[in-house]
């Protein structure tokens, strides 16, 4: 079942607790409507003395992979490891016009689709991996300068990268969380280039609203990337790639 944004801006603003969601806000009776059948065909149940929408395992998780997949046929391993296909590698690294020498940061690199392709550019490039499998992979390189294990998010910060090129974890916003820790690395005059789940535009908390903001103000701009172009990877997540110049 293909979701419109109009029911997943709807979705993104519902109130979870453990089991239970709740919709807020004012819906016309078409929007409900077509709201309450993506929550039934998600496995929501309406439970009218809790006045919500009751789901066997968390709601916020559900709501969360159908917001990046705009889709409600989801396997429950969805959002673990999916490398970046070379058609979007290769967007990214056009977008981040990479020069031979330049001081390049991957944070959460996977098995280093992306950081290679930025060492095959001539720059210098460091990783972050958190998965130990991957960290394994990537210390096989020698293109790569410098590989570390651990949480990007935990990592202390440097600002001595030209450019940071990234696809982040996704759930629970994941990703825009990752992209301002990334900021604190880059030099000024730096450009930050990153996948993103594509509801960054259009869910309205606080956090996507300020992050919206944001890019604007630092001139930066938002590139929707074709549907399914993940498909390869093993995840019909829908995507954007963001531009943030430092």
């Amino acid at each position: 079942m293909r979701i419109d944004n109009d029911v997943l801006a709807v979705l993104s603003v519902a109130q979870t607790n453990g089991k239970e969601l709740v919709l807020t806000g004012q819906l016309d009776r078409k929007l409900y409507e077509r709201t309450n059948k993506v929550l039934e065909a998600a496995g929501g149940k309406w439970n009218r003395k809790a006045k919500a929408h009751i789901f066997e395992d968390d709601a916020v998780t559900r709501i969360d992979q159908i917001i990046l997949t705009g889709e409600v046929e989801i396997p429950k391993d969805e959002f673990n490891y999916f490398p970046s296909p070379p058609s979007v590698v290769e967007r990214l690294i056009e977008l981040a016009e990479i020069e031979p020498g330049m001081q390049v940061l991957e944070p959460s690199a996977g098995q280093g689709a992306i950081a290679l392709a930025c060492a095959e550019q001539g720059a210098d490039v460091d990783c972050v991996e958190l998965m130990e499998a991957n960290y394994k992979v990537l210390c096989a390189y020698d293109r790569l300068k410098r590989v570390r294990h651990g949480c990007f998010l935990e990592s202390g910060v440097i600002q001595a990268y030209d450019r940071i090129v990234m696809n982040p974890p996704f759930m629970k916003q994941a990703d825009i969380r990752h992209i301002l820790h990334a900021l604190k690395f880059l030099k000024s005059g730096g450009t930050l280039v990153s996948v993103m789940g594509a509801g960054v535009m259009f869910r309205q908390n606080k956090l996507t609203v300020d992050f919206r903001e944001m890019v604007q103000k630092m001139g930066g701009y938002f590139e929707p990337i074709p549907d399914e172009s993940f498909k390869e990877s093993g995840t019909m997540v829908r995507t954007v790639i963001v531009v943030i110049p430092a």
